[in-house]
Protein backbone atom coordinates (compact mmCIF):
# COMPACT_ATOMS: atom_id res chain seq x y z
CA UNK A 1 0.00 0.00 0.00
CA UNK A 2 1.34 3.20 -0.97
CA UNK A 3 1.01 6.26 0.81
CA UNK A 4 -0.69 9.33 -0.18
CA UNK A 5 1.14 12.19 -1.42
CA UNK A 6 1.22 15.58 0.58
CA UNK A 7 0.97 18.87 -1.68
CA UNK A 8 1.94 21.48 0.32
CA UNK A 9 0.32 24.62 -1.06
CA UNK A 10 0.12 28.27 -0.12
CA UNK A 11 -2.43 29.19 3.15
CA UNK A 12 -4.18 31.17 -0.08
CA UNK A 13 -4.92 28.02 -1.82
CA UNK A 14 -5.46 25.59 0.91
CA UNK A 15 -8.47 28.27 2.26
CA UNK A 16 -9.79 28.23 -0.90
CA UNK A 17 -10.14 24.69 -1.11
CA UNK A 18 -11.95 24.74 2.05
CA UNK A 19 -14.34 27.74 1.72
CA UNK A 20 -15.21 26.29 -1.73
CA UNK A 21 -15.95 22.94 -0.50
CA UNK A 22 -17.72 23.94 1.82
CA UNK A 23 -16.01 21.88 4.97
CA UNK A 24 -16.77 24.64 7.72
CA UNK A 25 -20.83 24.96 6.93
CA UNK A 26 -20.70 20.75 6.64
CA UNK A 27 -19.60 21.08 10.13
CA UNK A 28 -21.97 23.79 10.90
CA UNK A 29 -24.97 21.57 9.55
CA UNK A 30 -23.52 18.34 11.47
CA UNK A 31 -22.41 17.06 8.14
CA UNK A 32 -18.76 16.75 9.94
CA UNK A 33 -18.03 15.95 13.57
CA UNK A 34 -15.25 17.60 14.95
CA UNK A 35 -12.06 16.72 18.05
CA UNK A 36 -10.44 19.22 19.49
CA UNK A 37 -6.77 17.53 19.17
CA UNK A 38 -5.31 20.33 21.15
CA UNK A 39 -5.97 23.63 22.90
CA UNK A 40 -4.29 26.08 25.06
CA UNK A 41 -5.12 29.67 26.48
CA UNK A 42 -2.69 31.43 23.64
CA UNK A 43 -4.63 34.06 21.42
CA UNK A 44 -3.51 37.00 20.15
CA UNK A 45 -3.35 40.57 21.48
CA UNK A 46 -6.79 41.25 19.76
CA UNK A 47 -8.68 39.32 21.17
CA UNK A 48 -10.46 38.56 24.55
CA UNK A 49 -8.54 36.97 27.75
CA UNK A 50 -9.40 33.32 27.70
CA UNK A 51 -9.23 33.21 23.92
CA UNK A 52 -8.50 29.46 23.19
CA UNK A 53 -5.97 28.45 20.66
CA UNK A 54 -6.95 25.20 18.68
CA UNK A 55 -6.28 22.63 16.52
CA UNK A 56 -9.28 20.84 15.78
CA UNK A 57 -9.92 17.60 13.55
CA UNK A 58 -13.06 17.29 11.37
CA UNK A 59 -15.08 13.95 10.48
CA UNK A 60 -17.18 12.68 8.07
CA UNK A 61 -20.46 10.71 8.43
CA UNK A 62 -17.63 7.37 8.04
CA UNK A 63 -16.17 8.97 10.83
CA UNK A 64 -13.09 9.53 7.89
CA UNK A 65 -10.98 12.81 8.65
CA UNK A 66 -11.46 15.42 6.63
CA UNK A 67 -8.94 18.03 7.46
CA UNK A 68 -7.25 19.85 10.49
CA UNK A 69 -7.67 23.22 10.82
CA UNK A 70 -6.60 25.98 13.49
CA UNK A 71 -8.69 28.84 15.35
CA UNK A 72 -9.37 31.11 18.12
CA UNK A 73 -12.34 29.89 19.85
CA UNK A 74 -13.35 33.09 21.96
CA UNK A 75 -15.48 32.99 25.67
CA UNK A 76 -18.43 33.49 23.87
CA UNK A 77 -18.29 30.80 21.48
CA UNK A 78 -17.11 32.42 18.45
CA UNK A 79 -14.40 32.19 16.26
CA UNK A 80 -12.02 34.79 16.72
CA UNK A 81 -9.47 36.46 14.19
CA UNK A 82 -11.16 35.92 10.61
CA UNK A 83 -14.59 34.25 12.31
CA UNK A 84 -13.68 30.91 9.81
CA UNK A 85 -11.10 28.68 11.03
CA UNK A 86 -7.90 28.10 9.22
CA UNK A 87 -7.23 25.04 7.66
CA UNK A 88 -4.04 23.35 7.87
CA UNK A 89 -4.35 20.56 6.65
CA UNK A 90 -7.07 18.65 4.08
CA UNK A 91 -7.42 15.03 3.35
CA UNK A 92 -8.33 14.09 -0.08
CA UNK A 93 -9.03 10.63 -1.90
CA UNK A 94 -5.49 10.37 -3.45
CA UNK A 95 -3.64 13.42 -2.26
CA UNK A 96 -3.39 14.95 0.99
CA UNK A 97 -2.71 18.98 0.86
CA UNK A 98 -1.03 21.12 3.41
CA UNK A 99 0.64 24.32 4.05
CA UNK A 100 4.38 24.56 5.10
CA UNK A 101 4.30 24.83 8.25
CA UNK A 102 1.70 22.25 8.92
CA UNK A 103 3.46 19.22 6.86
Amino acid sequence: MSKKQVQIVTPYIIRQYFNKNGYFNKMLKGEFTTRVGWKKHHAPIDEPICTYSQIVYYYDNTRRLVAIVHQYLRPDGTIGASGKPDPKRIYLKNKTIAVKSYS
